[in-house]
């Protein structure tokens, strides 16, 4: 009860109110303007939540998305997501929100490993560490979701596996990587000058 009072200060609840508004604009955003498939932008917010108010940050921002993943498939704007939510909806909202929800927590986690000593590299790699946390266990949760995957999306002579690391999960990952990697100086940047101005105040 201690920590959660610690955690829920009003500093941190306006980090999360910001950062949870921008998450809902870019999944409504990505509900209609997709970049090659859906590219999952809103993990440059995750991350920044995770690397400002560590592993709970992180993995309350990263729930939102998810739900907000989970929410637009349910109501059809993502007929991916939709598709699959018909036949497995319990599945498919954990596999929304668990994803999104440790790649969150892990990378402010990660981030707190290197906070005192190279908080530049642990930017680098708590940002290369949300896409890959997110994308595993997104192919991991369709895994158990293979049979409405072959009959709607597989084609002929593929695989399950090879449709979701190829095909589904290859080119969004790489392209979510990159932007996050991209964006990790600017990121680290904002983040220490924030906490350099908390601290001096």
């Amino acid at each position: 009860m201690e920590n959660s009072k610690k955690f829920f200060t009003t500093k941190n609840i306006v980090y999360l109110a910001v950062l949870s508004a921008l998450l809902v604009v870019l999944n409504l955003l990505s509900s209609v303007f997709k970049i090659i498939t859906s590219v999952n932008l809103t993990l440059v917010p995750i991350v920044i939540g995770a690397l400002l108010l560590g592993l709970k940050g992180g993995a309350i921002l990263g729930f939102i998305s998810g739900l907000m993943t989970f929410i637009i498939g349910v109501t059809g704007a993502d007929a991916f997501t939709h598709i699959l939510f018909i036949d497995h909806p319990v599945l498919t909202f954990l596999t929304c929100t668990v994803k999104t929800t440790c790649a969150g927590a892990l990378a402010g986690f990660v981030y707190s490993l290197f906070e005192n000593k190279k908080k530049y590299l642990g930017t680098f790699v708590s940002s290369a560490l949300a896409p890959i946390i997110n994308t595993g266990l997104f192919i991991l949760g369709a895994l158990l979701m293979s049979d409405t995957l072959k009959a709607n999306f597989v084609a002929d002579g593929q695989t399950v596996m090879y449709f979701l690391i190829i095909v589904c999960a290859g080119v969004n990952f790489l392209i979510e990587l990159a932007v996050n990697m991209v964006l990790a100086p600017a990121v680290f940047k904002v983040v220490d000058v924030i906490n350099n101005r908390i601290s001096r105040g």
